[in-house]
């Protein structure tokens, strides 16, 4: 894409694939890989994970080694994001990369997004996979009112009183609770849940999303109290509704 005094350089959030067996044509639409193809500064949280994804995408329409990237996590001290935003400033377009889906969302790519916004450069998110929504789709449950509540606490009782809160949400505001867990703990925290909340609660469990594992089930907590699982380290999104 060559810039002409015509065109803001612009911020694009460049969703990726949630599962490294899904083909990118299968989940993400063909303007993405033309915007890939004309970007040469990326913003990622994994430089190896976003060349092998564009390099997956783009194959050798795209010259990996002439681009440009930087490292977006849980490191980034605040006053490298004005550093990382630079190209803009001479006129050229960038894109950030999240680890998987879509980026800026329960991604630390966000916050490069609230600095790109106060400098009041063109933000352009494009269409791409989110196992929040994906997941919330399959559910069956509130889609109108709910809350993303991202990792629950590691402590016992921290995690019994927020789960516990969740319940208060679902019974009072009628709000849909999602959330994740590290994959290592999935089976444990499937425990947790069912023996702190009332069995009449639903809980939905999304494994895998767009990959060959994909499952979405949705039973009451009576049911997961008297079913066999075992979800070992599959990445995971968890929903309860009542």
């Amino acid at each position: 894409m060559e810039q002409d005094n015509q065109h803001s350089p612009t911020l694009y959030l460049m969703p990726s694939t949630m599962s490294d067996a899904s083909r990118p044509d299968d989940v993400l639409p063909e303007r993405n890989r033309q915007v890939a193809l004309s970007v040469r500064h990326y913003i990622v949280e994994n430089v190896r994970t976003a060349r092998r994804f564009l390099r997956r995408w783009c194959g050798r329409d795209i010259d990996i080694d002439s681009l440009t990237f930087y490292t977006l996590d849980e490191h980034t001290r605040p006053g490298e994001l004005h550093e990382m935003l630079e190209p803009l400033a001479a006129g050229h377009d960038m894109a950030v990369i999240s680890e998987a889906g879509c980026p800026a969302v329960a991604d630390p790519g966000a916050d490069v997004v609230a600095v790109a916004q106060q400098r009041g450069v063109k933000v352009v998110p494009l269409v791409g996979p989110s196992s929040i929504l994906m997941s919330l789709m399959a559910s069956g449950f509130n889609g109108q009112s709910f809350a993303f509540v991202g990792y629950l606490p590691v402590d016992a009782h921290r995690r019994a009183a927020c789960l516990r809160q969740m319940a208060r949400r679902i019974a009072n505001e009628g709000q849909t609770q999602i959330f994740i867990e590290t994959p290592y703990r999935n089976n444990r925290l499937i425990a947790d849940i069912v023996r702190a909340l009332p069995g009449e609660l639903k809980l939905c469990v999304a494994r895998d999303i767009t990959g060959p594992e994909e499952s979405i089930v949705t039973l009451t907590l009576e049911q997961w109290r008297s079913r066999d699982y075992d979800y070992g380290k599959i990445p995971m999104i968890f929903l309860l509704y009542k």
